[in-house]
């Protein structure tokens, strides 16, 4: 797979039917609002949490395709890319004239950008009204209304978590599945990469608070939970127990009604023997995983400060074909890093040929001012770097061709998925993902499905990034996350809706497989 830039703005919208006289009324003097989320899976958790800030607060979504026409506009930033600093204030410069002729519009800007810069960004757009971090993401009603107030900007970084983000409101995306946060923060050193200083120190959850979560998301209908962490495998070192991941995963297990478990992303060095055993003997565990190897070069690896070598990344996909042997196994690597040799990249192919992933998420290495790598000699020139992404993009591309070809022929259970197939409508198709996350898209039936519901189908057709079920569906079941579908959509269809915060796709709920590039020490 080529490089998917997760630190693009996501926004998809719905067109959802409004009746009107109920907009009239309940409409009436609120203020309406538009998160654009950039990055990884951590900004689209902490994005729906904003989400559910502003709606506590009293605001509405702002109409779909406002385009920055909103009350409040919120920018939840990435500042894992090198260009994302020119993409914010690109678009918020596109923003001020919107704001000049809106009187009492907002904007604000949080994330791991907001944290890095502070008050840098109210000195290169003035216009802004609020500038809030990581750690304070609960402050942002109060900082707008503290900055309509006093008719000033706000700026409030806090240095240490205030609360986990899992604890404020949400405006979930998805009825049927969910994220659920378990730590916060890397104590990873890894040398290209700037989330942990923007993020902090690891800081766990305690299990009983995240099962509580998991049983309560149950009870609301949904099946699908993706346990997240800048380094989730991690989980246990803030608390003292080494073994707290594979017991957290076995313990989700146990939770009648949770039908698919998900985590993102591991570290390799983290990766031990208990974790491959309870992803093999925990039912609802699904056979994905998403490991990240970002050089299969021991030199080079030793130079981003990854505690692990070619010989022990590979021993970790043995061990885990042997436990599972249907894994569908993805990864994220970075071409071009500062030293990179020839033959350091050989032996990058060399492991993409010898774990032969499902998808490679694949980035050519970008300078970040703060990190360690920025500032390395023997930084790669453009035209090298990208020879060599494009030939491992070919690999890449060829190796999945082949592996999803094998998938043909094979009865698959989906979980039926809401706007994952692009040419749906004309094909007359419909989406959903396989228990080891890859795209399906399989014939309509003539029976009512809705996304949450499963269907089993036979696999006909492999292309590198999905497949096809072009026959008749085998079987139907209707499931509680299809009835909380159903009954969400009934409940939106009268009242204000605009734009849905866009999600990078990981599955259910989203179908990408980890924080991009190194976001997060993963």
């Amino acid at each position: 797979m080529s490089s998917m830039d997760r630190s693009d703005a996501v926004g998809g919208a719905v067109d959802v039917a409004v009746d009107e006289t109920a907009v009239d009324e309940t409409a009436v003097g609120l203020k309406t609002y538009e998160v654009r989320t950039y990055g990884c899976q951590m900004n689209v958790h902490d994005s729906e949490r904003l989400s559910g800030l502003l709606e506590d607060a009293g605001y509405v979504r702002a109409p779909e395709g406002s385009d920055g026409d909103a009350d409040v506009v919120v920018f939840n930033t990435c500042a894992v890319r090198e260009n994302a600093d020119n993409r914010l204030y690109g678009n918020l410069g596109r923003l001020a004239p919107k704001k000049a002729s809106r009187p009492g519009m907002q904007i604000a800007v949080g994330g791991c950008l907001a944290q890095k810069d502070r008050d840098t960004i109210v000195k290169r757009a003035p216009w802004v009204d609020v500038v809030f971090g990581t750690h304070n993401i609960g402050k942002l009603p109060v900082l707008l209304e503290r900055a309509r107030v006093q008719e000033e900007a706000q700026v409030e970084i806090a240095e240490s978590l205030e609360a986990f983000p899992s604890t404020l409101p949400t405006r979930r995306e998805s009825a049927y599945a969910a994220w659920v946060s378990i730590s916060v923060g890397c104590n990873n050193t890894c040398t290209f990469c700037i989330v942990p200083a923007l993020r902090g120190k690891e800081k766990d959850r305690r299990p009983g608070d995240i099962l509580a979560e998991v049983e309560a998301l149950v009870a609301e209908g949904v099946s699908e939970i993706t346990l997240l962490g800048q380094n989730v495998n991690a989980y246990g070192s803030d608390i003292g127990d080494r073994e707290a991941f594979s017991k957290l995963l076995r313990a989700c297990g146990k939770i009648e009604g949770l039908e698919r478990v998900r985590f993102t992303s591991p570290h390799p060095r983290d990766f031990t023997d208990d974790v491959i055993a309870a992803m093999a003997e925990t039912p609802n565990v699904m056979p994905q995983l998403h490991m990240p190897l970002q050089s299969g070069s021991d030199t080079v690896l030793k130079a981003m400060r990854r505690s692990y070598r070619q010989d022990r990344y590979l021993g970790i996909i043995e061990k885990v074909r042997a436990a599972i042997p249907h894994a569908a196994i993805t990864t994220d690597i970075i071409v071009g890093f500062p030293g990179e040799t020839e033959e350091d990249f050989e032996q990058t192919l060399h492991v993409v040929r010898e774990a032969r992933f499902a998808q490679a998420f694949t980035f050519q290495y970008s300078k970040r001012p703060g990190t360690p790598a920025a500032t390395m000699e023997n930084q790669i020139p453009k035209e090298v770097v990208q020879a060599r992404y494009e030939r491992l993009v070919a690999l890449q591309e060829e190796i999945s061709w082949d592996e999803n070809k094998k998938q043909v022929g094979r009865t698959l259970e989906l979980m039926v998925a809401e706007g994952e197939g692009r040419k749906d409508g004309a094909t007359r198709r419909l989406s959903g993902r396989a228990p080891d996350n890859r795209l399906v898209h399989f014939t309509k039936p003539d029976e009512e499905v809705r996304p949450g519901d499963v269907v089993t189908v036979e696999i006909t057709y492999a292309a590198p990034h999905h497949l096809l079920a072009e026959g008749p569906v085998l079987a139907v079941r209707r499931t509680r996350a299809g009835d909380a579908w159903e009954k969400r959509n009934a409940a939106e269809a009268v009242r204000p809706m605009g734009v849905l915060l866009g999600l990078p796709k990981v599955g259910v709920p989203a179908p990408t497989p980890a924080p991009a590039g190194g976001c997060g020490c993963d």
